[in-house]
This record gives structure tokens, sequence and C-alpha cells, in this order.
């Protein structure tokens, strides 16, 4: 047996901290290698996201306690994964840009953590590492091509191609929610104009839902409604897949992939989401690629980055074994 192999079976059998940085909280947990979180604990982002030395104090010290409490030493630790809301270069380590975090440009977190922690840590994008969770040990496990497509606040996606997640050139690729599907439609944030996000988001949909019944509701409320039968709930739901569904049949055509993993608050409303969103997809895809997809709900929740963490360190362990 050669020691390289040696080496990849001892890191299959560490765990690794996976840290998810969001604009509200900082998640971190241990995972084992079944995938399960072992151990958490949080830090709230903003008692320290202005003070971007505060808050990467804060991580380091959680990540600390979090061994310690649980008996864990260093050498039991294959790294730290941690995942960032914003543009992120994990070749360089650098955190380019946190639209939502104050202060973040060009942080050099990779070298910092490493030697705050002497643990291998490795940086990647929020909504990567949600996709590296599900491919590896939720809805996406067996397939060697995926699109994970997450929709909340914003509108994100991942791509899994050949086994691998594609990060593209500049590490931006997957931003599905900047798919233009109007060509008059409204400024979106990013500075483009008619995005899928611009229609789907939460708040464009809260917007929409204010209009529809001339008072401030949830979009659980109008879940609810449409599960008893409101005409008014129901076509706002079709109304919203129609427009995804516009959206991810470019994604399609392009990529041609078998399954496409749906996560994030709005996915709550499958049950009203998925078959129209599927219909319309089929009716407007070409005919190969029309025909070979499946749509899914993601399976892990909130715990898909801290998940997918465990995916990346490894991941890129064994890529430099």
């Amino acid at each position: 047996m050669s020691n390289t192999h040696i080496y990849k079976n001892s890191l299959k059998s560490k765990i690794v901290v996976g840290v998810d940085v969001g604009g509200t909280n900082i998640h971190l947990g241990l995972i084992n290698p079944r995938g399960t979180i072992i151990a958490r604990t949080h830090l709230v982002t903003k008692s320290c996201s202005c003070n971007k030395k505060e808050l990467i104090r804060g991580i380091v010290e959680r990540i600390k306690i979090l061994l310690s409490e649980n008996k864990y030493p260093l050498q039991s630790v294959a790294g730290i994964g941690i995942g960032l809301p914003g543009l992120i270069d994990p070749r360089k380590g650098l955190v380019k840009f946190l639209p939502n975090i104050p202060g973040w440009k060009d942080v050099p977190l990779k070298k910092i953590l490493q030697e705050k922690t002497r643990l291998k840590t490795f940086l990647e994008n929020d909504v990567n590492l949600i996709t590296l969770g599900e491919w590896c040990f939720g809805a996406g496990a067996g397939v060697q091509n995926m699109i994970c497509m997450t929709l909340g606040t914003g509108v994100g996606g991942g791509f899994i191609l050949d086994g691998h997640l594609y990060r593209g050139e500049g590490f931006a690729a997957g931003e599905i929610g900047h798919i233009p599907i109007n060509e008059e439609g409204p400024r979106c944030n990013c500075g483009g104009y008619g995005c899928l996000e611009r229609t789907v988001g939460n708040r464009y949909l809260l917007q929409k839902i204010s209009q529809i019944f001339k008072k401030k509701m949830s979009l659980e409320d109008v879940y609810l409604l449409a599960q008893k039968g409101n005409r008014k709930a129901l076509r706002f739901w079709e109304e919203t897949a129609t427009h995804i569904g516009n959206g991810l049949t470019g994604v399609v055509n392009i990529l041609n992939p078998p399954r496409i993993v749906i996560g994030g608050g709005v996915a709550n409303a499958h049950t009203f989401l998925f078959k129209t969103i599927e219909k319309t997809i089929r009716k407007r895809a070409m005919r190969v690629q029309g025909k070979m997809f499946r749509i899914v709900k993601a399976r892990l929740g909130n715990d898909a980055g801290l998940i997918g963490a465990r995916v990346l360190v490894l991941e890129e362990l064994k890529a430099r074994a």
C-alpha cells in the first residue's frame, strides 16, 4: 500500500471544522466522516461585523473552544472549511469582497486562520459549499453533474461538472439569479436589469404579495393560503415557478444536467413550485436536455454549508497529496 493511499485513508477518518459565515450569524460545527455535525456553536455576526479583526478573533476563539470542549486534539482534525457570502479566491485564500459585511476587501483569511489555529484552512463561496454538501451527502448524491439553486433573499447557484465543483475563471460562476429573463426588466442590485433574482428574490416576492393581497404577509402565509385552495395564492406560486423555470431553461440547455437541486426558504413551497418549474423547462428547453433532468428538493437545510465544508477540505487535501 502506497504512502499516498495511507494518507488519504487517514484523512477520511478525521473530523473537519466547518464555518458558515452569514450576514446575521456565523455557524460553526465539527463534521465527522459520515457528514454528521457532532458539535456546533455560533457567533452573532453583527456583534463584530464592523471590526474585521474582532470577527476573525471571534471565529478563532469559537474554533478553539469547540475543539477543546469536545476533546479533539489538532492532529484529529483534517482542516477548516469556511464559506463566505461574497467573492472568494480559493486558490490564493483571499476574501475579495463581502457585499453584506463591511470592510472585507482582499483579506488573506486563509493565511490568517492557518497561523492562528495551526490547521489547514480552505475558503469558498457559501453557495458553493452548499452545493458540495448536497452533492456528497444530500439530494445530489450519486451524480457527476448537478445544478444547485438556492432561493432566498438572493438567488444563488453552484455547478458540479464531471464530478468537480466548477468555479469559473474568476471564481464567480453559478450566478443563476442574474440570468436576465426580461429585456425591459427592472434594475437589479448587480447593475444589470431584468434579472431572475429581481423577480423571485424574497424582497420582491413580498412586495408582490402586498400588491396582490393589499396587506403585508409572509411567504409562509401565502403557502398556507395555497394549501387551502386560495386562487390568488395558487396563481402567485404558479407565476413564481414559471419565472424560475424560464431562468433554468437556459442553464439546462447549456449544461445538460441530470439533476437540479433546489433549496432555500422559497423552496419550502415546493409543493406548488416544482411541477410548474419542470413543466416550464420541458416546454422551453431543447429536446434532449429537456428529457434528461430531474428536480429535487435540497435535503440538508441550513446545515448544507457546514457539511459542504467537510467535502471542500477533503477534496482540496486529496488534490494536494
